[in-house]
């Protein structure tokens, strides 16, 4: 059986000349160990915010800006072109091709200019013209140096839900269609260049899959092949413990189990998309997170799971990293009458699920006279208003004395596996808080065993994150 290799290529890693000389470096060198690679990429950097920038102009009846984007979009693609690919009708091909995806873009942008409005349908079409160009552009200089390759948009073979913006794949389907498209050109030894972060309904019509989807898409391919082993290559060494502008003494994890690294992407880590993990954990096959820019480096391995069930921990060892999120808000409904209302946290969250809010943390006491929940600040205040209108009988009779949110917090997050099999975690979490002043506003942890969240002011956020780096390099 060939063995298979996905791997996916983020925006700044084919940003530059440099960076895409390195991008078919790595390629070159893993067609050595892997009979079949597949290759996904995101948009060139800055790329999508450009696109969807222009849509969002074109929708105030703002059209003078897109010969400016139109030049740049040519100048980011066709600079890297010049340079990389010497073939002269090879180079005059993937420009015309180009130069075609530009022109949509300004007839999209034009036609949301007529309307006075953007549709999610629109902007998915919009934003998926980055990634076309990506592949067009990647697979034209990979061809250029001596590897076949092909441009391939993956709305052809990822069939998703008409939820446009955050689309959800059908995974049967794809992978009927994934393997058909997929299968006969890796056997010709052909690499496939695959626009990642889009999909098309059955009928056709293009969707992404959120925002960093590209991720996802290497995942998903990976799942449905099947792989053997997904690579993502972003611009660092992998899994840091902490964020090093926060805390430069940070160090690059060479391991780190699927259950952490789900926690630490939900919670503001950017190195991988949240949805990443659970098509690869479903497969069972391997991810690593890489380095463009120091490929020569390791990485971090994603493990199926972490050795907190196998062995016992000192408290300082079984924490692996830190992470915050910050521009929270909390959110507490309070009042002593709360006790005898049945289906106030349903109601709640009902509420703050009508207004497309996802929450990120939830506490509430044994004595049920308190919820209190974080949301994204930008949208406290609609969050406050919906729960006033939606307990306004409660509030009138007193059964719920308020309904109110702090000033700015963020959430921070202690990660590592069998956090809660290890007597004393929490107890040093909190103590080496208390040694630096921090104040904790609100405690989360589940039962995952692997994380401890906790709010504080936004203000002690930094002082928080170094406090208990500590006790990873304590370790």
């Amino acid at each position: 059986m060939q063995k298979t290799l996905v791997m996916k290529f983020g925006g700044t890693s084919v940003g530059s000349v440099d960076a895409l000389k390195n991008v078919t470096q790595i390629i070159r060198d893993s067609k050595k160990d892997w009979e079949r690679v597949v290759v996904v990429t995101s948009a060139v950097s800055g790329v999508t915010n450009l696109l969807l920038d222009s849509a969002a102009s074109a929708s105030q009846g703002k059209i003078d800006l897109l010969t400016q984007t139109e030049s740049t979009l040519r100048e980011k693609h066709f600079a890297a072109a010049n340079m990389l690919i010497k073939e002269e009708a090879a180079l005059e091909a993937v420009k015309a091709e180009i130069n075609a995806l530009i022109f949509s873009l300004i007839d999209l942008c034009k036609a949301i200019a007529v309307l006075g409005e953007a549709s999610p349908r629109a902007l998915d079409a919009v934003a998926s013209l980055g990634e076309r160009m990506s592949v067009r552009l990647l697979a034209a200089i990979l061809s250029d140096a001596g590897m076949e390759s092909r441009a391939i948009e993956s709305a052809e073979f990822i069939v998703t839900n008409a939820h446009f913006q955050n689309a959800h794949p059908d995974f049967r389907i794809t992978t009927e269609r994934t393997r058909a498209v997929m299968n006969p050109i890796l056997d010709k030894g052909i690499i496939p260049i695959v626009t990642g972060f889009i999909g098309a309904t059955p009928e056709g019509i293009v969707t992404t899959l959120g925002r960093g989807g590209s991720d996802y898409s290497a995942a998903i391919i990976g799942r449905v092949l099947p792989a053997d082993d997904v690579w993502i290559w972003t611009d660092v060494d992998g899994v840091m413990t902490t964020d090093p502008r926060i805390v430069k003494e940070a160090v690059t994890l060479p391991e780190i189990s699927y259950g952490e690294i789900a926690e630490l992407a939900f919670f503001g880590a950017k190195v991988l998309h949240p949805k990443t993990i659970r098509p690869v954990v479903d497969a069972g096959i391997g991810l690593r997170i890489c380095n463009t820019f120091n490929p020569s480096h390791p990485g971090t391995r994603l493990t199926s799971n972490g050795d907190g069930r196998v062995k016992a921990h000192t408290p300082e060892k079984v924490v692996k990293a830190v992470t915050a999120i910050r521009k929270q808000r909390l959110v507490t409904i309070e009042g002593r009458g709360m006790l005898g209302i049945p289906g106030v946290a349903a109601r709640a969250f009902g509420t703050v699920a009508s207004t497309g809010t996802s929450v990120p943390l939830i506490t509430q006491a044994s004595s049920e006279q308190s919820i209190c929940f974080a949301v994204p600040s930008e949208v406290a205040p609609t969050i406050v208003s919906a729960l006033e209108k939606s307990f306004a009988y409660e509030i009138e009779d007193e059964d719920i004395d308020r309904v109110w949110a702090t000033d700015d917090v963020s959430i921070v997050t202690v990660v590592g596996s069998g956090m809660r099999h290890t007597p004393g975690v929490a107890g040093r979490v909190f103590s080496q808080l208390g040694l630096n002043d921090v104040n904790v506003l609100a405690i989360a942890q589940g039962s995952s065993e692997v994380s401890i969240s906790l709010v504080v002011d936004s203000a002690d956020t930094e002082n928080a994150v170094k406090a208990l780096h500590e006790l990873i390099v304590a370790s």
